[in-house]
């Protein structure tokens, strides 16, 4: 079959091709091999699949694909890549085609009195966003602020969800540069008419110095933090007052006081080792934390024994971390320069990334893997965009730019968008986004 229905010159050398998909009906075309113009780019091949699936479905609206060879992304002409690949032209290639990865829709943007430092979508009914303001705040939908989270007397730093099992409620712990976390409980369906100012439960004090992540362990019972003291530590969740004192503090009514009680924590361990700021933590797994420093370098810890099990250097500051990708073990990173550089602690010489991208400007402020896939992770930059990458290309899938000024913080929300904050003091979401 030879397939005329794209605008390409007419003397463009011809590829024989059989596009293939996961993707479920309607979303499908025959199998039979068909003969192309071998300097179609993507947008032309999307063109093309699109055409056949309206042949066999006129009612099809047209999306965006993109398309794998031997597992990499094409994101260049077809001859390009066939000769940058050493592949042969002459044998009929298989192309896969899935759907493109490039947020379709922009939220109204969420407006804060101050840059927005932290942002946390780990729980589909809500965002938590930190500000430098001193303030939490708890987001059912852009522009609906259902919870403001006040007692901090400087800059949040990083917000944190934390899922503890068998417990009603949400709690949420909260890094500050007041050299504290606070613990905080809310109820999702309390009424959105006013926000609702609510207090911490408990004060965990013990860091030195301003206190610059946090990170849930996945039971829920433990967090961990990272200082500017260059430690790391582990507190409790619980509200009992076994692990903590009780102490009164003044709530004002009105033109009233009445005293409140609040639960104050000690640590339960430190984990020494790092000789610069802890600039990111995260805790994947029960018995070990990830953390990033200042120093450079990454570091495993055991939970369990606060021993450093292992470490893996790099040449520059770090300022984010996350775990993720292929069975949970990929190590992403970023920091004073425009690389996101990617580790498998699985491989032998794991000082050097496996991965590196480098279509950022500026430092790298946050980077978050996508839950559900092997593949998909996004980043942050003091160059005022978002970048959403795929491990089978080297270029970014898409560039967000709905930030005006300096991207400080972004994660993932409901699988499907993307969430961030900034210096322009805005919650910004991203969304319909078809990663699965």
């Amino acid at each position: 079959m030879d397939i005329d229905g794209v605008n390409e010159e007419e003397n463009s050398r011809r590829v024989q091709v059989r596009f293939v998909t996961k993707l479920k009906p309607p979303m499908t075309v025959p199998p039979s091999p068909i003969a192309i113009p071998s300097n179609l780019t993507r947008l032309g091949l999307s063109t093309l699949v699109n055409n056949l699936i309206q042949n066999g479905n006129p009612d099809w609206n047209t999306q965006p694909f993109d398309f794998l060879i031997d597992g990499e992304l094409v994101r260049m002409s077809l001859d390009k890549f066939l000769l940058a690949k050493s592949i042969s032209a002459e044998k009929i290639l298989e192309i896969e085609y899935i759907k493109a990865v490039a947020p379709r829709k922009e939220e109204e943007p969420s407006l804060h009195d101050d840059w927005v430092s932290s942002v946390d979508g780990s729980d589909p009914r809500f965002i938590v966003t930190g500000c430098y303001d001193s303030l939490a705040r708890v987001w059912k939908a852009a522009g609906e602020c259902t919870h403001i989270l006040e007692g901090h007397s400087d800059v949040i730093a990083s917000v944190g969800v934390i899922n503890r099992k068998g417990v009603e409620g949400i709690t949420v712990a909260t890094a500050s540069k007041d050299r504290t976390l606070r613990l905080w409980k809310f109820d999702t369906e309390d009424s959105i008419n006013n926000p609702i100012r609510i207090r911490a439960f408990k004060i965990l004090r013990g860091h030195t110095k301003s206190v610059q992540c946090v990170a849930t362990q996945n039971t829920g019972d433990m967090v961990c933090s990272g200082s500017w003291d260059s430690t790391i530590k582990l507190w409790q969740t619980n509200d009992s007052q076994s692990d903590g004192d009780l102490v009164s503090i003044k709530k004002r009514k009105g033109n009233d006081q009445a005293d409140e009680s609040q639960l104050e924590g000690e640590a339960v361990s430190t984990l020494v080792g790092h000789t610069q700021c802890v600039s990111s933590v995260v805790w994947p797994q029960q018995e070990t934390i990830y953390s990033a420093s200042w120093d450079h370098s990454v570091r495993l810890w055991d939970a369990e024994t606060g021993k450093n099990s292992s470490d893996i250097f790099c040449t520059k500051v770090l300022n984010c971390l996350d775990v993720g990708g292929e069975s949970s073990a990929l190590i992403a990173a970023g920091g004073s320069d425009p690389i996101l550089r990617i580790w498998d602690p699985r491989k032998p010489g794991t000082s050097a990334p496996v991965f590196q991208f480098s279509s950022h400007t500026s430092w790298i402020s946050a980077c978050k893997w996508h839950d559900k896939s092997w593949f998909h992770l996004v980043s942050s930059s003091y160059d005022g965009k978002l970048m959403l990458w795929d491990l089978r290309t080297a270029w970014p899938l898409a560039v967000i730019e709905s930030h005006k000024d300096k991207v400080l913080c972004a994660d993932w929300w409901k699988g499907d968008s993307i969430i961030s904050g900034g210096a322009d003091s805005k919650l910004c979401i991203s969304s319909g986004i078809s990663v699965l």
